[in-house]
């Protein structure tokens, strides 16, 4: 491995208002090493990728590439220089197929003034087997899963010739297999002589997988180590600005006796959900992963009242229950923070506040005839729950766009709490969010259990769930393979049943 940086960055700084988000960056990415970069949302990875694509202008510092210093005027010169950007919500057009959109930005081979897709399909097909594309290449792209979407980006960049690909939590919505096919992709890419910068919050793929880490604190590099020299106590440390925090859960011991907040009875629905049973009791933390297609994701939208199950039954409270739709779920007293908080669970370009509120507008009715809101009530409202979840902002009034992804996913959980749901059903609620975020989040759900309410956490992470669960239930091909208590719930445990092909009820 060449020792002359690909990419030196030097005293970066950069402001936005009297935010400074960039206080003197230094950074060297070297030919063909997958470089780790982590640190808490806010820390300034994200501005230092947008100065790197062109996007962003420094105020200060300099960037040189292949040791020329070079000023970026924009994203279209960061490629020519084969910069190239894969960032966690994929850029990608649903309606186009794959070629269509790895070809997106590049120049195209015409014939007779017409594109010319044939001969870009052959031009295109040897770099896709590359990186292991096994789709047609003329598949619309909204049919295809995250980890293909992942195949599609990576094999644009290539396409371009790109000598830095930069990769934004590449393995948020993936599979353990789907994850170790990635992490196969990025080592051969650095094998070939292309850098990697890798960011992620998964501390464990950062260890297993770079050559280098630099860890971002507080909009400054505050470490550059070699990983073989790196320990993860010392990494953790370097994110956190010292003793790193280490969970404290006692799982509550599991009692068949008590009456179940929730009872699922044999829920059929079509090839997803077999025959399914499971109690959830009140004030219990219950964990539901497996693999991707596992039946997960189609269980806890019948529980929502997104989907009918073909058959089956449900209690709440000892009460028949049988949602029409997720209105009907959420006045019966359930609630459901989204995997995909941006998409799903926030309202973009409105502010905490109204964001916090949302969910409980009718309550904030000047008089409930009229559709008027109390603004000095909805502004306690948002202020009292903002400070509840510790969520950092400068005011209730700032855009929650603005937000680290930790404080966006406190206000999604949060804008449950004013209607204090029985149960809560969370999807992935760690996804994107770092270490420090990640404690305060499974914080917030500890003490909503302590105050008696129930929760379903869905997560693919493994490492996830023993911090935070009392019991586990793994699913693989529309089954629960497996329950988890206590001490049982363990990575190995997890992964181990999450691989069970042989779909049996427990």
């Amino acid at each position: 491995m060449s020792e002359a940086p690909f990419v030196s960055v030097r005293g970066l700084q950069k402001h936005f208002g009297g935010i400074q988000a960039l206080k003197g960056v230094d950074l060297d990415i070297l030919p063909g090493e997958v470089h780790g970069l982590v640190g808490a949302n806010g820390a300034g990875k994200s501005t230092l990728i947008k100065v790197l694509a062109g996007v962003e202008k420094p105020d200060a510092g300099s960037l040189s590439i292949d040791g020329v210093e070079v000023q970026l005027s924009g994203s279209q010169q960061a490629a020519d220089l084969g910069l190239s950007f894969i960032h966690q919500e994929l850029n990608l057009v649903p309606c186009w197929n794959a070629l269509e959109n790895i070809m997106l930005g590049a120049p195209k081979r015409t014939r007779l003034g017409v594109v010319d897709w044939r001969a870009i399909r052959g031009q295109v097909q040897p770099v896709a087997d590359k990186v292991g594309i096994q789709f047609s290449l003329t598949a619309p792209v909204a049919r295809l899963s995250p980890a293909e979407k992942w195949l599609i980006s990576i094999c644009r960049a290539l396409v371009r010739k790109a000598r830095l690909i930069s990769m934004d939590e590449p393995t948020a919505s993936l599979s353990i297999r789907e994850s170790e096919n990635l992490f196969r992709i990025v080592r051969a890419l650095a094998g070939e002589g292309v850098a990697v910068l890798y960011v992620s919050h998964r501390l464990d793929e950062i260890m297993d997988l770079c050559h280098r880490v630099t860890a971002f604190r507080d909009g400054r590099s505050v470490m550059q180590s070699e990983r073989a020299t790196l320990t993860r106590k010392q990494l953790l440390e370097a994110i956190v600005g010292g003793e790193a925090p280490v969970p404290a859960h006692h799982p509550i011991p599991y009692d068949s006796s008590r009456p179940p907040l929730l009872r699922v009875s044999q829920l059929v629905s079509g090839h997803s959900v077999q025959e399914v049973s499971f109690d959830l009791q009140k004030g219990e933390v219950l964990g539901l992963t497996g693999l991707v297609g596992s039946g997960r994701t189609e269980l806890v939208r019948i529980i929502f009242g997104a989907d009918k199950p073909d058959s089956g039954t449900m209690t709440l409270e000892d009460r028949a229950y049988s949602p029409g739709s997720p209105a009907d779920a959420v006045n019966l007293g359930v609630g459901f923070v989204p995997e995909e908080r941006r998409a799903e669970g926030l309202f973009a370009g409105k502010s905490v506040a109204f964001n916090l509120t949302i969910a409980n507008l009718l309550d904030l009715r000047i008089q409930p005839w009229l559709p008027l809101l109390d603004g000095r009530r909805r502004a306690g409202m948002a202020k009292e729950i903002g400070s509840r979840l510790r969520v950092k902002a400068a005011s209730i009034d700032t855009l929650v766009d603005h937000l680290s992804g930790g404080n966006q996913q406190k206000i999604v959980i949060g804008k449950w709490l004013v209607r204090n749901p029985k149960l809560l059903i969370l999807d992935e609620p760690s996804r994107g969010v770092d270490v420090g975020a990640r404690a305060e989040i499974h914080g917030i759900i500890r003490e909503l259990v302590a105050q008696g309410m129930s929760v379903i956490v869905i997560s693919s992470e493994a490492e996830e769930l023993p911090e935070l669960c009392d019991r586990v239930l793994v699913m693989a091909e529309g089954k629960i393979v497996q329950e988890l208590r206590g001490e049982t719930i363990t990575r190995d445990a997890i992964v181990h049943a999450s691989y069970h092909r042989t779909a049996s009820a427990v």
